[in-house]
């Protein structure tokens, strides 16, 4: 028994690696294409690198919707936008102070609070996120991308030849190399993680859901924690925020619709509780922003210690 859960910590750990590096490689690569498209931080952030960084949960997701894991999907898709929301914008603010853009306030964010309360809503009504309501929120997902396509169209005619800073640092074959080395090391890692964090539940006698609100969450949401902390320093403040909201809005229309059409999820009590808590967690989010249009490091430092008093409580309950 210690053995077999000595190798499924190894597993797990080595799926991480897997996740974060794989993710970490794709942004790179996808970002660099971006840039030679001449789009704004705001809209890499919002798409190339969200979607980069939700690889981890799509992969996790996709692999638990396969092998009848359907607690896990849902409650690792709900972890990591809490995570997202609480602690890798919060600990980006903490590090410099975050100057949070119109767009943000007015679209963004409100399609992320609008997001969590359409998952609740199609949960609830009979306890199942089913094919249709999986194929309702691709549908919705193909619509965001259209208006952040748009957006960045209405970017590139404003700037003109001001390329924002946006200098490609790879040649675009080696930025494609890139890209499927990563999407490849992202969906080895999503079976590692899926298969070694459900033989440690068993083994802990935890359920999947309490699993796939910690550790699934927390791991799988490593890149974005990553990628806003090094964009927060790096004075991308768009980016850093955009990677956070746009992760949170693709974890739930493109992961859960793409989960759900391939196999309808299970919807718990326990999930309708934890989305709720998401949409509130998302109006602070909203109130924080629209305040001197500015995340500052108190309010930082206030996201933290609610994550904190989050995960303190899922794991009593």
């Amino acid at each position: 028994m210690t053995l077999e859960l000595l190798k499924s910590i190894g597993i797990l750990l080595l799926g991480f690696v897997f996740l974060i590096k794989g993710a970490d490689i794709f942004v790179e690569g996808s970002s660099n294409v971006a840039k030679m498209m001449k789009i704004p931080s705001l809209i890499i952030g919002l798409t190339i690198v969200s979607l980069g960084t939700s690889l981890p949960e799509l992969a996790v997701s996709i692999s638990a919707s396969l092998e009848g894991k359907n607690s896990l999907a849902i409650s690792n898709i709900t972890g990591s936008n809490i995570f997202n929301l609480l602690v890798v914008c919060g600990f980006a603010a903490i590090l410099v102070p975050l100057k949070v853009s119109e767009e943000s306030i007015k679209r963004d964010i409100p399609i992320c609070i609008g997001t969590a309360v359409l998952l609740a809503v199609l949960g609830a009504i009979g306890w199942e996120v089913g094919r249709v309501d999986g194929i309702i929120l691709l549908v919705l997902a193909v619509v965001f991308i259209i208006m952040m396509i748009r957006s960045a169209q209405k970017a590139r005619k404003n700037s003109g030849d001001d390329d924002d800073g946006n200098t490609p640092t790879r040649p675009l074959w080696l930025s494609l190399i890139f890209i499927i080395v990563g999407v490849a090391g992202v969906k080895f890692g999503g079976d590692f993680v899926v298969s070694s964090a459900t033989t440690i539940a068993l083994t802990f006698g935890m359920s999947e859901t309490l699993v796939g609100l910690t550790i699934c969450a927390i791991g799988t949401s490593l890149p974005e924690l990553v990628t806003s902390a090094v964009a927060a320093k790096k004075d991308e403040v768009d980016m850093a925020i955009g990677n956070a909201v746009g992760s949170c809005i693709f974890n739930i229309l493109l992961i859960i619709g793409i989960s759900s059409t391939i196999s309808p999820l299970t919807f718990q009590r326990d999930n309708l509780f934890d989305l709720i808590l998401l949409a509130i967690v998302s109006i602070f989010m909203f109130i924080f922003s629209a305040t001197k249009r500015t995340l500052e490091r108190k309010e930082g430092i206030i996201l933290v210690v609610f994550y904190i008093i989050f995960a303190v409580y899922i794991i009593v309950r």
